[in-house]
């Protein structure tokens, strides 16, 4: 039987003020002196950490750690019906259905069909800039006016979902982020989670009734083939396409503009050299990822791992963030440089849940990073570094604002 442990292991509080400001000197301690770390989540349940990217990969794709619960009823008490109807979603199903749900999605998703995408996405960054520069204002918040807009029209625009309702998808969206490990937020998340599966619902009756050329349309259209799609997965599909298809690139623009403007030589090197963007995009998903952690993988079998006996039914944990800046893997992993050559980073996880909207973010994250230093040269921090504020909650990593001047 394990000892019972009080408070959080080793001090190490992961939704901390502190914390969530700096966490990679925590990381740098928790991969020398404890790379397989036991915490209590804000849930009461505990869990296993890894934080060394080779521990990392190796839970990412063996097949004994599911996304999935083991049996009904691991974390709790039956979910309400608005709570069902979108849980059993591509990232967190099984195998079998994982691969049956990604597969009804994945063509919308390739680097190709992304491709034909840029001229699209190039318009709408060029529209944002200009409607920046447009104002007598010469201070913005990147995030508010840049970052969470381009990203948030492109998968409205690829779902066929209302622009009109993007700020009702970011108020959802955060309340759900954040309140994914912060049970202060339950209340909250429950009434949030209900709106929007009821948004969900009138969308797709609508739909139903008016087909168009967008992919709720097609998969709405695979549903009524058969039983490939059922009503719920349907939910579930958009739900998640809806949360993650902005939220990666938000935070990758945020962030990735944030190490740009603490390291100006990265900057003046990417200004010199525009087409340095595609390794640029790859160190700031290293260097600071939109992702803090993976989703949650349960053991489905008792395993030893480095004299660690992870039991059946034991929840694991990923540290992404962590893993990217490992010394074992990366050189020099805490300087954000452009030019790196090897970077095998996880930002995007690894294995069969590698996340699906990697090319559309990448690709979304050079357009915006290129065209705000082409437009705007003299970009600066407008505020002092240890003043901003990050998103709490263990699940992402992003800044709620970026306050910016020019």
């Amino acid at each position: 039987m394990r000892e019972k442990l009080s408070g959080i292991v080793s001090g190490v509080d992961f939704l901390n003020h502190s914390f969530i400001q700096q966490p990679f000197p925590v990381y740098a301690k928790l991969r020398e002196n404890e790379p397989v770390h036991r915490l209590l989540l804000p849930s009461g349940h505990y869990a296993w950490m890894v934080s060394r990217y080779e521990d990392a990969v190796k839970i990412l794709q063996d097949g004994r750690f599911v996304t999935s619960p083991p049996h009904q009823g691991q974390m709790g008490e039956k979910q309400p019906p608005h709570m069902e109807i979108i849980s059993n979603n591509l990232l967190s199903v099984g195998p079998e259905d994982h691969q049956r749900l990604r597969r009804l999605v994945q063509k919308a998703f390739t680097p190709r069909m992304i491709e034909k995408l840029r001229g699209r996405i190039e318009q709408v960054s060029e529209g944002l800039l200009d409607k920046v520069l447009a104002s007598d204002k010469r201070d913005i918040d990147l995030i508010e006016e840049y970052a969470f807009p381009l990203p948030i029209i492109v998968i409205c625009e690829m779902l066929g979902v209302p622009l009109e309702d993007q700020d009702k998808f970011r108020i959802w969206s955060n309340t759900i982020m954040e309140g994914v490990s912060n049970p202060q937020l339950s209340h909250k998340m429950d009434e949030v989670m209900k709106s929007f599966v009821e948004y969900l619902q009138q969308l797709i009756a609508d739909r139903r009734k008016h087909l168009k050329e967008d992919l709720i349309s097609d998969l709405i259209s695979v549903e009524e083939q058969g039983d490939k799609l059922t009503e719920h997965e349907l939910y579930a599909l958009v739900f998640v396409l809806i949360i993650a298809g902005h939220e990666t690139t938000v935070n990758l623009i945020g962030n990735g503009i944030l190490a740009f403007l603490e390291h100006p030589e990265q900057k003046r090197l990417l200004m010199e050299k525009p087409d340095l963007i595609q390794s640029a995009v790859e160190e700031v998903l290293r260097f600071n990822g939109p992702a803090e952690v993976s989703n949650i993988r349960w053991a489905i079998e008792d395993v030893d791992f480095y004299d660690n006996m992870i039991q059946k039914g034991d929840m694991m944990l990923v540290a992404l963030s962590s893993a990217n800046r490992d010394s074992m893997q990366f050189d020099e992993p805490d300087t954000f440089d452009i030019t790196r050559k090897v970077n095998n980073h996880i930002a995007f996880g690894k294995g069969v849940h590698y996340c699906l909207g990697a090319p559309l973010a990448r690709l979304e994250g050079e357009i915006a990073i290129n065209d705000l230093f082409r437009r705007l040269p003299d970009i600066r921090l407008n505020t002092d570094p240890l003043l901003l504020e990050w998103r709490p909650g263990m699940i992402i990593r992003g800044l709620k604002r970026l306050p910016i001047a020019f």
